[in-house]
Parts: C-alpha cells; sequence; structure tokens
C-alpha cells in the first residue's frame, strides 16, 4: 500500500472480504468528505464492533480509532463532532491539541428505529473542522448505507437480538428510571392497587400502560379515565354505568367505564380530583371487588385491576378533609413516585431519540438528527413540563424544521433557547467553542463584580495580572474595569 493513496479495504472481525457495497459507500464518503479514514461499525446488543469496513490510507492503519465517541454515538443515538486524541480506551485521552489529535464526525447508523452502528470519520488536526454541509451530506447517506448494512450475515445474526432490546412504553436508564422499571415488573402480574405519583407530564400513564402491557392482564382492555376531565354530575354514569329508566334521559342500560376494564386495567388519572361521594363508591368495588350501576339493586361482580394517578398530595388532601383516609390506604398499596425530568437527565437522551424516530415515523419522513450545540441547550433546559414539554418541543422543532434533517439551534423554542443562538461551523469547533465560553464567562464576571478588577480577579480564581492577560486576548475594553 502506497503512503497518501487510498485503497479500499473491507475488513471484519474474523477475515478480510471481497470490495462491497459498504466500501462503495465509504469511497463516495470520502470522496465527498476528504478524511483520512472512514468506517461503517456495527455493533451487537452489548455494544460488541462486530463488522468494520473502514477506507484508510497506509499511515493510521494500525492506529486506533475512538471506541468512547462510537459508543457514545450508537448507545446515545445522537452525532458526535468534535476535536480528540484518537485512542482506544487503554489509552490516555486527556491531551487534544497533540501531534496526534484528529477531528472526528460520528453519525449513529438508525436501522429498523434501531441504533445499529455508526459512521465515523477522522481527519487530521490540521485540517478544517468538519462543516455542517459535511454533516448534512452525512445524515443524507446514513438511510441508503442503513440498507446496505442490513444485507449483511453480521447484522442478520444480531437483528432478533437488537430488536429484543428497544423499549417498552416507559423507558429510562437513570438510576431512578430503573427502580420504576424494577417496581413494575415485581406488580405487573399481581392483582394489588398501584399508585403512581409524580409532577404533571412526567409520564404517569406510561407507567401505567407499561403495567398493563408487559402483565398477565395484556389480553385484557387498558381503560383510561381523567377525574378532573368530566363534570361531577356525568361522571358516576361514565364510571359506573347506569340502568333504562334511572334518571330523565336513560333510555336504555349501559355498563360504565370499569366494567369494560373487566379482566384488564382501570386508570383513574387525576384521581385526587374526584368527589368524596365517588370515592366512596370506589372504596367499595377496592373492598368487595363489586360495583353497582346507576338505578339498580343488585351489585355486580368485577375482576380488574385498579391503577390511579395524581399530581396532588394526597397527604394534605386527606388532611383538609378533600380525600377519605381508608381509600388513600386501600389506593397505596403499592406506590410507585415518579421523579421530575430535571432530577433524571440520564433519561434525557433516551427520550430524545425516542421522541424523534417516534414523530419522524409518524410524519413519514427520514430520521431527523440534532446540532451538537442544539443538543446541549436540551440538556441543560430544566424542563418545568417534564417528559410532555420534551416531547412537544421535539414535535414542534421537527414540523419547523421542514425537509431539512438536522436540528439547530434556530429551531428549538425561545424558552430553550434564551439567548437565540444561531447555529455555525463554529459550533462545532472545540477551540472556538471554548474561546467563546472564556470571553462570556468574562463579561459576566465583570457585570458581577461592577467591573472591579481587583474584586473580579478574586472571584473567579486568577491574578489582577491574568485577568488582564485574559481581557486583551478577548478583546474586553480594561476601561471597563477601572
Amino acid at each position: 500500500m502506497n503512503p497518501g493513496k487510498d485503497e479500499s479495504v473491507f475488513q471484519s472481525n474474523k477475515t478480510p472480504q471481497p470490495c462491497s457495497l459498504l466500501a462503495i459507500f465509504l469511497s463516495l464518503i470520502q470522496h465527498k468528505i476528504p478524511s483520512e479514514r472512514a468506517l461503517v461499525l456495527l455493533a451487537d446488543e452489548k455494544g460488541k464492533i462486530v463488522l468494520q469496513p473502514t477506507n484508510q490510507i497506509a499511515q493510521i492503519e494500525n492506529k486506533p480509532f475512538s471506541e468512547d465517541i462510537v459508543e457514545e454515538a450508537i448507545q446515545k443515538k445522537t452525532l458526535v463532532m468534535n476535536e480528540y486524541r484518537v485512542c482506544s480506551r487503554l489509552e490516555d485521552c486527556r491531551s487534544l491539541a497533540t501531534p496526534n489529535s484528529m477531528r472526528v464526525l460520528c453519525l449513529p447508523v438508525i436501522i429498523e428505529n434501531t441504533s445499529a452502528g455508526a459512521i465515523y470519520l477522522e481527519r487530521k488536526f490540521s485540517c478544517e473542522p468538519f462543516a455542517s454541509e459535511d454533516l448534512e451530506f452525512l445524515i443524507a447517506i446514513s438511510r441508503p448505507l442503513g440498507l446496505a448494512i442490513k444485507d449483511t450475515p453480521e447484522f442478520q445474526k444480531v437483528k432478533g437480538r437488537l430488536c429484543q432490546s428497544r423499549e417498552s412504553p416507559f423507558i429510562g436508564v437513570s438510576k431512578a428510571s430503573r427502580h420504576i422499571i424494577s417496581l413494575i415488573d415485581k406488580v405487573k402480574d399481581n392483582d394489588a392497587p398501584v399508585f403512581i405519583g409524580g409532577e404533571s407530564g412526567t409520564g404517569k400513564e406510561l407507567v401505567a400502560r407499561a403495567i398493563h402491557s408487559r402483565g398477565a392482564r395484556k389480553n385484557g382492555k387498558f381503560v383510561v379515565v381523567n377525574c378532573g376531565a368530566i363534570p361531577e354530575h356525568l361522571l358516576e354514569a361514565e364510571l359506573f354505568g347506569f340502568v333504562r329508566g334511572a334518571f330523565t334521559g336513560a333510555f336504555r342500560s349501559k355498563p360504565g367505564l370499569i366494567e369494560e376494564a373487566r379482566g384488564g386495567i382501570f386508570f383513574l388519572d387525576e384521581i385526587g380530583d374526584l368527589s368524596l361521594f365517588l370515592q366512596a363508591k370506589l372504596l367499595r368495588l377496592l373492598q368487595n371487588k363489586e360495583i353497582r350501576r346507576i338505578g339498580e339493586n343488585r351489585h355486580r361482580r368485577l375482576d380488574v385491576k385498579i391503577i390511579s394517578a395524581t399530581n396532588k398530595n394526597l397527604e394534605k388532601e386527606v388532611e383538609q378533609g378533600n380525600f377519605r383516609e381508608d381509600l388513600y390506604y386501600r389506593l397505596k398499596i403499592i406506590t410507585i413516585d415518579i421523579p421530575p425530568l430535571r432530577e433524571r437527565k440520564d433519561d434525557l437522551f433516551l427520550l430524545l431519540n425516542h421522541f424523534l424516530e417516534s414523530y419522524c415515523q409518524e410524519m413519514n419522513r427520514e430520521r431527523a438528527y440534532i446540532s451538537p450545540r442544539a443538543l446541549e441547550l436540551l440538556m441543560n433546559y430544566h424542563w418545568p413540563g417534564n417528559v410532555r414539554e420534551l416531547q412537544n418541543e421535539i414535535q414542534r422543532c421537527l414540523i419547523i424544521v421542514g425537509e431539512d434533517n438536522l436540528i439547530t439551534e434556530d429551531f428549538l423554542s425561545s424558552r430553550v433557547n434564551k439567548e437565540k443562538e444561531s447555529y455555525s461551523v463554529s459550533s462545532h469547533n472545540f477551540f472556538q467553542a471554548k474561546a467563546e465560553f472564556e470571553k462570556r464567562f468574562l463579561n459576566q464576571a465583570l457585570a458581577r463584580c461592577r467591573y472591579n478588577k481587583v474584586k473580579t480577579a478574586a472571584e473567579i480564581g486568577l491574578t489582577r495580572q491574568g485577568l488582564f492577560k485574559l481581557m486583551k486576548k478577548h478583546g474586553i475594553p480594561k476601561k471597563l474595569s477601572e
């Protein structure tokens, strides 16, 4: 192999293979996006690389690629675009600006809604940073490349196991979410009532649906009623049903929604809004497994599991006399508390990608991606509306972005992008981004200290001379600190 000359090499983890469609794709990518090395990586359900076609020049043939970057792209289904010292997990990755530094662009390849692999590009640090046009081209080619990966024997071997790893109705990787998923598995097959607490929008109904879809009652109906959405004078008839002639307009008998859930699960959302009268009727159902329709003299036995939820503090409601204490203890035999999204930031990546895939499918469009800076803004936002607000933000972005497949910071709502930042190539340049952060940090520190240079230097841990040096570097006028 001659140094500097591109060669198409098809490698697997077993034996070399002849030039294939994947190698042609890699040659096309390298022709469009000049790179020292271009790889397509297919991973199994445990993240182990099982296929690695590559195009590279001779000088870097034996150098490792950054496994951590690939793992991040595959596991979190997010693009990675930055400057790194390319290394394996066994090497020290602390230094960025070294002779071994490389610019890296890595994009996950989504196949059948599963992150099955990644496209990985490297170029020398002395070269220009990857541009937005490079990213857009990579996104465009990722779909046909994914179809080529589907035809490989390696993908067919891991396909079943990858599909088994798809998410249930409630998804999450944080410690809190893993605990919730563990509780779901423990309660899904028994008939004891389950109470789900949490702020509005945290996903209480999703937890209830997960209990239904995973449990022994999955073949029965899952019936939902929002106690706060139906007027009180109609709610009794909706829940318990009525017989013919029970009241004016009751021309025929009608079973209630609780009866509809026979053999399945009945989910009472916002149960804290239920009137004391209906609380008494619900208590009888929990105690005796029977109900009585309006206007009827006999009781009907029911086989139904009750799940309830509210964003109210039921303990306080009991103290204030708004909620029956006996019903409170009956409902809370098993309690699942869902923390707000701001307390389980580890779930954000997973939820972002879940909603991206879901809405892209719903809109019959190609899978979209989020630019690094837009992703950073989404991760740093506190999400007062929890998962529901995140869901709405992604749906809104996909509508506004139109035919484009890259969601940049320009498309984020003003709540998330408060400074109205705009997308630029510098968003992906580590050192430029670092310089911009330093300048903003200094200006903010000076403003807080009313431009007192001694106080500012002490607050941010610099000497007076160090502060002046940084101000000069970033073009901040000295007179502001006088």
